[in-house]
């Protein structure tokens, strides 16, 4: 094979390489276990208010991150103060434990005085966008619980990002 075809064959290899590694999907979760353990983010529908479906099957083991809507704002960093408005689920009962939706007003906070997973999860989100965050118990409430979320408990939530600061 000559030189120049050599050169052809390579780029063209490369490039179905590269297409092959491209999903009609869009990008993957981040966060995403790799673990045999077959994990589904549990569906969510509503545009003003979100709802989650009962999450199916084995909560993951490790934080899960899908944006539903990727922001065009400020983004948020780990020690930022957010105002945002969400809906939280337990994993075991698809029960609805928190919503600021259902309170009518968006909370706001800084991240240093919340769980570990809201810091992991909403830290790279942008203003004006919705993600979905999986958080496993040792990121969460772990083995003692809150209020009405029990021992050991995965948590879902839905997070709207309305500001930051």
């Amino acid at each position: 094979m000559s030189p120049m075809n050599r050169s052809k064959l390579s780029l063209a290899t490369i490039l179905l390489i590269v297409l092959a590694g491209c999903s009609s999907q869009g990008e993957p979760p981040i966060g995403s276990a790799n673990s045999s353990v077959q994990f589904e983010f549990p569906a969510v529908s509503g545009a003003k208010s979100p709802t989650i479906a009962k999450p199916v099957g084995s909560a993951p083991s490790e934080i899960q991150i899908k944006d539903l809507i990727i922001g065009s704002g400020a983004p948020v960093g780990p020690s930022s103060t957010v105002q945002v408005n969400y809906v939280g689920v337990s994993w075991s009962t698809g029960e609805v434990f928190d919503s600021s939706y259902e309170r009518g007003t968006p909370a706001e906070f800084p991240l240093a005085n919340v769980i570990q997973g809201w810091r992991d999860g909403l830290s790279g989100a942008k203003v004006g966008g919705r993600r979905e965050i999986v958080i496993p118990p040792g990121l969460a409430y772990g083995p003692t619980g809150q209020g009405p979320i029990g021992p050991n408990e995965t948590l879902v939530f839905v997070v709207d990002i309305l500001g930051v600061q």
